[in-house]
Formats: structure tokens, C-alpha cells, sequence
């Protein structure tokens, strides 16, 4: 209760803020010409808070809803997937580990966000430009991650399994797999970010349905509020997803010693 209560104050000490900062009249400009340029260039949080509420009341917001997070959970599911196995694969095989080590590099090393419009040309403006996006920022996450914990498996632990006759499948199973888990899950929670930022960026490029639409739309008009109750919105539904996220982690990993948030305090 205490760590809630303390999270909370946070929360409600920048929202504070924010409120006070940017409504005429309680504090004097010091940077800006006129009293409601704070508002003009930053919102505020009644507004914002507002007009989220209209969304969801008015159902607005769920075509659009519904459409980013379909994106973000195809980017994530397939990016995830495939940078599991890949990395797999690699971690496991050092004749293709070699072969592949410059070819991964290279586009690890490549500004991904400016594949975007080749994509858009690919697939076309619908939701695949947007999938294939969020899965090449998801897959390079998960895939390093799973290397190098698969790497950095205990060779002493792998030369006893053999000697007790371990096959090739109980050594992924039982010793390759529960390595990784740790990594792969820390590579996780950082991919659901990514994941919508996959998403927002290709409806930014080219989309008519979609949070980022709604944003993109707000910018046009400098409806700075209306930007924000987007970004809130994204970032509400990627708590909620890395909190899945989290669920399944405890939820396979029950072999880790549990760490109360009392003792992380």
C-alpha cells in the first residue's frame, strides 16, 4: 500500500504541475509572450483527460483503437517469434552464427524507422506496412537477447549434462531454454514499446484508421490536447500489454527465487 501510495503521489505532483504550469493566471509568464502560450504549446490535463473521456464515450476511438493494436500485437507476436528461433538457431550453430554475423550486424546497424516507406510500397497503406515495420524493431531486440543468453550457458553445466546422457532436445529444454528465459523476457517488455512505435510510425506515413492517424490529424490542426489524449491512449494499452507480458513471465518462470517490491524499495 505504501509503494501505491507513493507511485500515486508521483503522479498526481506532475499532474499538478503541468496544471499549474500551463493555466493563466496562477503563475507569471517567464518564457512566453502571452499568458496562454503554455496551454498553446503543451495542453492541459483537464482538456486532455477530457477529451479521452469523449473518445472512449462516444466509441470514436475503438475502430482506431482496435486497428494500432492489432498492429502492435502482429509486430509483436511475429517479431517475437521469429527472433526466439533465429537466435535460437544461431546461438546454436556456429558455422551459421559466422555466415550470418555481418548480414545481422548490418541491419541491426541500419536506421529501421526509414524502411517505412518501402514497406508502405510492399504492402500497400493497410495494416501489413505497419506489422512489418513493428516486427523488424521487435525481432533485433529479442534475437540479441537470446543469443547471448544462450551464449553464455555454463559450459561446465553442458559437459555434465552430456556425461549423464543428456540428448541434443533435453539440453534445449531443460538447459538452453531456461538460460534465455531471463533475457527473453527483459527483451520482452522492451519490445512492447517498440511494437507500437512500429505501428504509430507507419499510420504516421501513410493510414486512415489508427491512433496515430488521430495524432497526425490533432498535429494538423495544432490541437495540442487532442495530441496528448493520443499519447496517453498508446501508452495506457502498452502498460496493459507489458503487464501480459509480465503475467506470463511469473507465470513460466516460477523456478526464480521471488523478489517482493518492498524489498526493491
Amino acid at each position: 500500500m505504501r509503494l501505491r501510495v507513493l507511485q500515486f503521489a508521483v503522479f498526481a505532483v506532475l499532474i499538478l504541475l503541468w496544471h499549474v504550469f500551463t493555466t493563466p493566471g496562477i503563475i507569471p509568464p517567464f518564457y512566453f509572450d502571452r499568458d496562454n502560450a503554455a496551454a498553446f504549446f503543451f495542453g492541459e490535463p483537464i482538456k486532455v483527460f477530457w477529451t479521452t473521456i469523449d473518445w472512449f464515450t462516444s466509441g470514436e476511438i475503438f475502430v482506431h483503437l482496435g486497428v494500432t493494436l492489432l498492429e502492435t500485437v502482429l509486430g509483436f507476436f511475429i517479431g517475437a517469434v521469429s527472433g526466439l528461433g533465429i537466435g535460437l538457431w544461431l546461438a546454436l550453430s556456429n558455422t551459421a552464427s559466422a555466415v550470418m554475423e555481418p548480414y545481422i550486424k548490418g541491419f541491426n546497424s541500419m536506421p529501421r524507422v526509414v524502411l517505412a516507406p518501402i514497406f508502405a510500397v510492399w504492402f500497400g497503406l493497410g495494416i501489413w506496412s505497419k506489422v512489418a515495420l513493428g516486427v523488424t524493431l521487435v525481432f533485433f531486440v529479442v534475437f540479441f537477447n537470446v543469443y547471448q543468453g544462450v551464449r553464455e550457458v555454463s559450459p561446465t553445466l553442458l559437459a555434465n549434462a552430456r556425461m549423464l546422457g543428456a540428448s541434443r532436445w533435453q539440453l534445449l529444454r531443460s538447459i538452453y531454454l531456461p538460460s534465455a528465459m531471463s533475457w527473453v523476457f527483459a527483451s520482452l517488455h522492451n519490445a512492447v514499446g517498440l511494437a507500437f512505435v512500429g505501428a504509430v510510425v507507419g499510420e504516421y506515413l501513410g493510414s486512415s484508421q489508427g491512433v496515430g492517424y488521430l495524432i497526425l490529424q490533432a498535429e494538423g490542426t495544432f490541437d495540442i490536447n487532442t495530441v496528448f489524449a493520443g499519447i496517453l491512449v498508446l501508452t495506457a494499452f502498452a502498460l496493459l500489454l507489458d503487464a501480459i507480458v509480465g503475467l506470463i513471465e511469473r507465470g513460466l518462470m516460477t523456478w526464480q527465487p521471488k523478489t517482493s517490491e518492498t524489498e526493491k524499495i
